[in-house]
């Protein structure tokens, strides 16, 4: 290989890296592959682990109000839209991440679904409008977001009476203090990644 075709091939390379994407697994969307931004500590969630999550979340997902803090790829959301969610609500600091959720949006032509470019925890300080049956925690790992980002959730009432709450963090997280009205339901882990389901009982 010549060197003009080594630097094509390495711009490709980098090129396909940058522009990245994620895939839907299953609802009206599946098969579907929608453009992520590449950024620092943006880390969508595998197929796997999706594929994993919303089989225990099979009955629950159609008619919910999803709540997606840290939204990332919106990656959680998107899977929860495609298999009949009433809406979501996706939470992201970033605005270039922001601005690739709304095209993509837009792509899938969704009308249940708003975006919001905020700093979650800061978001979640203030007082809900809106009470959810699905949340999706997953935040960037090593920056003790989980913590405050559950603590707020409750306090400022965000969840519905039986809420479920999807949590994603670094395996050697453990010594959460999560509210005493949540329990725990699902539980496993994968490489590095702990995750974990819990529902909030009155």
């Amino acid at each position: 290989m010549g060197r003009n075709q080594q630097v094509k091939s390495h711009e490709k390379s980098r090129k396909s890296i940058k522009d990245g994407f994620i895939r839907l697994i299953s609802g009206k969307w599946r098969g579907k592959k929608l453009p992520v931004r590449d950024k620092e500590g943006l880390r969508p969630t595998t197929d796997r682990i999706k594929e994993t999550l919303f089989n225990w979340l099979m009955h629950d997902v159609r008619d919910a109000n999803c709540l997606d803090c840290f939204s990332g790829s919106g990656s959680l959301a998107f899977e929860a839209l495609s298999r009949f969610a009433k809406n979501a609500t996706l939470l992201e600091r970033d605005k270039h991440v922001a601005q690739q959720l709304r095209e993509n949006l837009k792509t899938l032509k969704v009308d249940n679904a708003i975006v919001v470019e905020t700093d979650s925890i800061n978001y979640l300080k203030q007082i809900a409008q809106q009470q959810f049956d699905i949340v999706f925690v997953d935040p960037p790992f090593n920056k003790g977001l989980v913590q405050p980002c559950c603590a707020a959730l409750e306090e400022n009432c965000y969840l519905a009476a039986h809420a479920l709450i999807y949590i994603e963090m670094e395996v050697q997280l453990s010594d959460l203090e999560l509210p005493r009205s949540w329990q725990l339901l699902k539980e496993k882990t994968t490489g590095q990644v702990a995750y974990q389901l819990y529902l909030r009982e009155e």
